[in-house]
């Protein structure tokens, strides 16, 4: 299964740094940022609300959804010259965050009946939703950061120049990710986390970020110069590395969290052997928006 999700993946890539059949930069990436973000908020919701959760399931998909979407159209108004600034792309996703959350307490309105739980349904859609959508947002984000004194993808660019933030980030907190499980399996003695995560030591978590480092290095300095020139994010690569390396961690702590409050291993079974969505990308969540921030203050130095 990891292989097929990989080669999906790098299909879309492909087909997007290509602009395949005359797509715009991030059209082809956001049919699967709008699938993972919907699906994780459903697996959210299923997780964290037992009952009655039919409607708050599709309310959280839906916001989440919603949310993507307009980080998606921020973004590219930016890109048209509409916005004069990065940030002001954040007022439309902030906008489908109030449309997340109030559809999560319509849900609950239009059905309410007294001690049902109601309150604690909305707040878990809300979240859902939220912490689902926000982080594929910024993902599509960094798709359409560019370079050479403009903020987004110039038209006719290097596909190298625009791919490298995106693909920067998700291979280093992946590489991060596969560090942290093959040192913490092998020479992991010391428990980060006894009681809500077993399995993750203190070992694994360095050779994580470790990972991370020699990822960030990898890509920004032997791939980056050849694509971008002198354009980094913040801190170069031993920042981007560390700070990415360490979000992720959090991140996978954090679903650690929800799942042992809910008493489940997994967040889903459909994806085999890797879980659901939710074990797929919860070391991305945390991760995205620092990344973002990374890359939008080199931009700016």
């Amino acid at each position: 299964m990891a292989a097929v999700l990989t080669t999906l993946f790098g299909g879309l890539v492909w087909a997007d740094a290509t602009h395949l059949a005359g797509a715009p930069a991030g059209c082809w990436l956001l049919p699967a940022a709008l699938l993972a973000a919907g699906a994780g908020a459903a697996e959210a919701v299923a997780l964290t609300t037992p009952q009655r959760r039919g409607r708050q399931s599709l309310a959280a998909v839906l916001g989440a959804t919603a949310i993507v979407v307009a980080g998606f159209l921020g973004a590219h108004a930016i890109d048209r010259g509409g916005l004069p600034d990065p940030l002001a792309g954040l007022g439309s996703v902030s906008v489908a965050v109030c449309i997340a959350i109030a559809l999560a307490f319509a849900v609950e309105i239009s059905g309410y009946r007294s001690g049902a739980g109601a309150l604690a349904r909305a707040a878990a859609g809300s979240l859902a939703a939220i912490c689902l959508g926000m982080p594929f947002a910024f993902m599509l984000g960094l798709r359409l950061v560019r370079f050479e004194h403009a903020w987004y993808e110039p038209r006719g660019a290097n596909p190298l120049d625009t791919l490298l933030p995106l693909v920067s980030f998700v291979a280093v907190v992946k590489a991060g990710d596969i560090a942290a499980y093959l040192f913490g399996s092998l020479l992991g003695r010391t428990r980060m986390a006894p009681i809500l995560s077993p399995g993750k030591t203190w070992e694994g978590a360095l050779a994580g970020l470790a990972g991370s480092v020699a990822t960030a290095w990898l890509v920004l300095e032997l791939l980056g110069p050849s694509a971008v020139g002198p354009q980094r994010p913040w801190g170069g690569w031993p920042v981007y590395g560390l700070l990415l390396g360490s979000a992720g961690i959090v991140g996978d702590l954090c679903e650690s969290l929800v799942k042992r409050e809910c008493g489940v291993k997994d967040s889903g079974r459909w994806l085999g052997g890797l879980g659901g969505m939710l074990d797929l990308v919860d070391s991305l969540l945390l991760a995205a928006p620092v990344a973002w921030l990374l890359w939008m203050a080199g931009r700016s130095l």
